[in-house]
């Protein structure tokens, strides 16, 4: 039988389940990744486990989420950090050396590996020929310990590329493009896998920027052919051995097929607050600005800075417009720093910033109230700028670049230029100095792990009560994501190891008073909370389903979820129910009472049932998609009662 790309890598993987689109698989790991704002629990969860140490061939943990160091409790989370890759056999990525996917795309990426991260971005490296899949911090645990990730089999999106892109276009606009067209529920379910001739004409790191946001698509991974093109990356890397040939076979079919012309594609942009609200910059043009933004994992590599530096060199940024730059590691700045495209950006007034995430997570260059941002970063959803009320819009560093020339929102073909044409230094920079590879085994097990006054145990989850009568605390739309439940920025990401303090944020954004009125149900039986559409979209933390948990929440009743945050409800015990008819979301009113019965033996049937709705005349048909491994899971409460119930 003919096979695609994403099939082979799966097929090679499998350990449990049949290669059957919607049913769950289990799948070996070969490589993990975490970062700070996830890492922490990680490694409190491989302490409770008993790890001695990773069974994975190589596990990183990376610091690039929270690196402002206002206080004493993100450096304290980074040496608890460090000694817990000492410890545990992990790789080590300090402060400094960059975001955790280009730097593992340089050090680490291997074609036709599986690779599962603690953080929804994961996917970049499928530009690498990997399956490469964002989950919750806990799975991520479970896979470093040698145990199997769970998910549906995905159907396999295959889209054929044609042509070549034209000048002033960029792969940002490639990914935007597919935005456009199906907003961020049309990857759900689905592995979108690139082929065609319009492939060979893409970079290794132009393909990270399309495969990065494939999360805001929701799909479940990105997979490109490892080709000349990763060969020849791999080379610059020093790593030259371990290239191997990856395509689909002969004759492999696709359960979705798509063919996207590069040379059809335009300058685009996404508005607010969405990325999924995608437009012609032409639509939008002249809008003014206040800060042009230009880095991240979304558009992480050399050329992406070296253009704009090339667009505004010898220029000068327009009158009160912020153009912030930020270094996405430490290796690709060394190199634009040789090239001297440094000088050329801050000669045209240009903020320079350290290398790490940094203003995508809201740590840092938060824009000014009422004043629009432009972004090449993959998300804008409201307040993930670290301003409550922003407008943030997401485009290509060429777009970004010409609009902080003119100060407001500039289509780049009407610059007075000819379009830069860039390569990649010839000799790029090798820097594995703030990498730190993993302790051999007897030094390892010496090491003591080393925790400061911020970190705070995981508390007990009690099993799934057998019925329950809890009040509806919240009633929402479509499109919550997680930034909205569980925000991160400055003030909230440094707790992100002390679930007591970090719960105080949850869904502050949504409704500032869910903290207080959460903690009242606690002792009551709990809660529940209603919405709609693609609830739980975008960063995979699993403190936004922890820290609801942990403030009474038992039922998260929509229309549908995003996939990591339903994994992670079921892995800290919260109820994911979906509506069998989806009009009846228009039945219940935050504050009304559900009650429902014989709610264990109703879980354990997988079929739909009924809950009530106290003092009205309604019954709520409602049903859920757990396998029966998550069946058992949710019983039990959470996965760390389930695994502890193994051991």
């Amino acid at each position: 039988m003919a096979l695609n790309i994403t099939q082979k890598i799966i097929k090679d993987h499998l350990v449990s389940g049949e290669m059957q689109p919607g049913t769950e698989i289990g799948l070996k790991i070969d490589q993990t990744l975490t970062q700070d704002a996830t890492g922490t629990l990680v490694m409190l969860e491989l302490e409770a486990m008993g790890l001695d140490r990773a069974k994975t061939e190589a596990s990183a943990q990376y610091v690039d989420h929270n690196l402002i160091q206002e206080d004493s409790k993100n450096p304290d989370d980074h040496l608890f950090l460090y000694s817990a890759t000492r410890r545990f056999g992990l790789y080590h990525s300090r402060p400094g050396n960059g975001v955790s996917h280009p730097v593992h795309m340089q050090h680490l990426a291997k074609p036709g590996k599986t690779l599962l991260g603690s953080d929804s971005h994961t996917c970049a490296n499928g530009c690498m020929g990997m399956l490469a899949m964002g989950a919750g911090g806990i799975d991520v645990a479970l896979a470093i310990a040698g145990e199997p990730f769970f998910v549906k089999m995905p159907q396999v999106w295959g889209i054929k590329l044609t042509g070549e892109l034209p000048d002033w276009v960029s792969a940002k606009d490639v990914i935007l493009e597919l935005l456009r067209k199906y907003d961020v529920k049309g990857g759900v379910g689905k592995v979108i896998e690139y082929y065609g001739p319009g492939v060979e004409t893409l970079s290794a790191m132009d393909r990270h920027v399309i495969a990065n946001m494939g999360a805001e698509l929701g799909a479940t991974g990105t997979v490109f052919p490892s080709d000349k093109e990763i060969k020849k990356f791999l080379k610059s890397q020093g790593r030259e051995d371990d290239w191997i040939e990856l395509k689909a076979d002969k004759g492999a079919t696709y359960d979705i097929e798509e063919e996207l012309n590069l040379s059809q594609i335009e300058p685009l942009i996404a508005k607010p607050s969405s990325p999924g609200n995608v437009v012609p910059v032409t639509e939008v043009e002249g809008t003014p600005i206040y800060q042009s933004y230009i880095g991240s994992s979304a558009n992480p590599g050399f050329r992406d800075f070296a253009v704009a530096a090339e667009i505004v060199d010898s220029e000068r940024v327009a009158d009160g417009v912020s153009f912030d730059i930020n270094p996405t590691s430490k290796q690709m700045l060394t190199d634009l720093v040789k090239e001297s495209h440094i000088a050329s950006l801050l000669s045209a007034g240009a903020r320079m910033h350290q290398a790490g995430c940094n203003g995508c997570i809201g740590m840092g260059q938060a824009p000014a109230s009422g004043k629009n941002s432009l972004r090449t970063t993959p998300r804008n959803f409201p307040g993930r700028s670290g301003t409550k009320e922003d407008s943030v819009f997401l485009c290509s560093p060429e777009t970004a670049a010409a609009s902080a020339l003119t100060g407001k929102i500039t289509d780049p073909r009407t610059l007075n230029m000819k379009y830069p044409k860039l390569e990649d230094p010839k000799q790029p920079t090798i820097d594995a100095n703030l990498l730190d590879k993993p302790l051999p085994y007897e030094e390892a097990k010496e090491v003591k792990l080393e925790k400061g006054p911020n970190i705070a145990s995981i508390p007990t989850m009690d099993d799934l009560p057998d019925s329950v009568e809890i009040p509806v605390l919240l009633k929402m739309g479509d499109n919550i994501s997680t930034d909205e439940i569980l925000a991160g920025g400055a003030r909230v990401l440094p707790y992100r190891s002390n679930l007591p303090e970090i719960s105080k944020f949850t869904f502050e954004i949504v409704d500032e008073t869910y903290y207080t009125r959460g903690r009242e149900t606690v002792e009551e039986g709990g809660h529940a909370v209603v919405a709609g559409n693609n609830y739980g979209q975008g960063s995979s933390r699993e403190h936004a389903a922890l820290a609801p948990r942990y403030l009474g929440l038992r039922v998260a009743l929509v229309k549908d979820f995003a996939r990591i945050h339903w994994q992670n409800l079921v892995n800290f015990g919260v109820l994911p129910l979906t509506f069998v008819h989806e009009e009846d979301y228009g039945l219940l009113e935050q504050g009304d009472v559900l009650e429902i019965n014989n709610l264990r033996e109703n879980v354990r049937k997988a079929k739909p049932f009924n809950i009530a709705v106290k003092g009205k005349n309604e019954k709520i048909n409602v049903e859920h998609a757990l396998s029966e491994r998550q069946i058992d899971i949710m019983l039990k409460g959470g996965i760390i009662n389930w695994v502890k119930d193994r051991t």
